[in-house]
């Protein structure tokens, strides 16, 4: 017999409902499109971060996209992309993407909980600490690449370098 023989009973609680108490005891604004869906706007420390939720009940997955207010024109998305592969291997958790036909980047980040395991109100707020940490971390890049012109690397030893102290 193997673990998928088990069968479990219906999940507790919905990973979503838990979304949306962190959003509400921390005054974000939100809406809640579905049972499986809602989205968040999120003060990071460069703007307004728009993260969507999704349960997904096909693979037992919540599902996180973060995106920033940054459209990348056609001229440089082939630097973008290059951005967004140096800027993932420094990831230890999701990764950021272009969604090409809006010309967005945004972080990507799924909690599997198959088999039944219950998401926690910390898993979630975790989850959507480290979309927002990795979109601080990488957002000027992406504006270095967008707006400056400048390469990927350029872009990426800037966002790379952390300053000590106060001057």
């Amino acid at each position: 017999m193997s673990l998928i023989d088990f069968e479990t009973t219906g999940r507790q609680v919905n990973p979503v409902d838990l979304v949306e108490n962190l959003a509400a005891l921390n005054d974000w604004s939100f809406d809640r499109s579905a049972d499986d869906e809602i989205t968040l706007s999120v003060t990071g420390r460069w703007g307004d971060y728009h993260a969507s939720f999704t349960w997904m009940d096909d693979i037992e997955s919540l599902h996180l996209a973060c995106a920033f207010d940054l459209k990348v024109p056609d001229r440089r998305r082939g630097e973008v992309k290059e951005l967004i592969q140096l800027a993932n291997e420094q990831l230890w958790l999701g990764h950021f993407d272009l969604w090409p036909q809006e010309g967005v980047v945004m972080f990507r980040h799924g909690l599997l909980l198959a088999g039944g395991a219950e998401a926690s109100g910390r898993q979630c707020e975790a989850q959507l600490d480290a979309a927002i940490e990795a979109c601080d971390r990488y957002y000027q890049a992406f504006q270095f690449v967008v707006w400056a012109g400048k390469s990927a690397r350029e872009a990426m030893d800037s966002a790379l370098f952390e300053t000590v102290g106060e001057a």
